[in-house]
């Protein structure tokens, strides 16, 4: 017991800076995400286009490729970034590829007859969005929402290949230092408390907009 109370602080510290990476991948990406799936609905084929290559690319390649490329590759063209900024622009870049899709596929269940109420009631196209469209969007995508934000938590262990000092280096370390898995089982433990918690928010909300139905 005087050994989880002796690696506790530290992996609590990395815990700290996974969750750090965590929210602000998280308060950068969904509004991006939502923001590429209405640029989806303007009808000019080029934006269109160069948004469909941006999906593809973040889709269709490792998560672990982007960060080692944002990372390594770009400083070689003269762009650098700290370790935490290039695993925020990375994950924030991934991530919101798969949330413009998830919202792409909500918007596409709204029925044309509401934009066309909205015009009759003299909404403007802001306005449209944030108080007709965006709400039931947001109840229809949530779980899939979810389902993603509880794959962010786990993806966070990616910036350990940065040197990142998270919650998994910090086990890592404590691990390869006293020659014990224990370390390891309690970052696992952390991992599934964070989970949980996403999971508890996750019902909450669900209820929140059960409304919208």
């Amino acid at each position: 017991m005087s050994y989880l109370f002796e690696i506790l602080p530290s992996l609590l510290n990395g815990a700290a800076m996974t969750l750090q990476v965590f929210a602000l991948v998280l308060v950068f990406s969904i509004p991006l995400g939502i923001l590429v799936a209405f640029c989806l609905q303007i009808h000019w084929k080029p934006l269109h286009y160069l948004i469909d290559v941006y999906i593809w690319i973040m889709r269709g390649t490792p998560l672990l490729l982007q960060l080692i490329f944002i990372y390594y590759v770009l400083p070689n063209v003269g762009i650098r970034f700290d370790r935490v900024p290039a695993a925020i622009i990375a994950f924030t870049l991934n991530y919101a590829a798969y949330f413009a899709e998830i919202f792409r596929g909500g918007i596409a269940t709204i029925p044309q007859g509401q934009y066309e109420a909205a015009k009759v009631l003299k909404f403007t196209p802001l306005a449209t969005v944030r108080y007709i469209i965006l709400p039931q969007v947001t109840k229809i995508v949530l779980p899939s929402v979810f389902n993603e934000v509880m794959s962010l938590v786990k993806d966070t262990s990616l910036v350990y290949a940065l040197g990142v000092s998270d919650l998994i280096l910090a086990s890592r370390t404590a691990a390869n230092r006293d020659a014990s898995l224990i370390p390891m089982f309690l970052a696992g433990a952390i991992y599934l408390l964070m989970i949980g918690i996403v999971t508890i928010v996750a019902k909450k909300l669900e209820k929140k907009f059960s409304h919208y139905r």
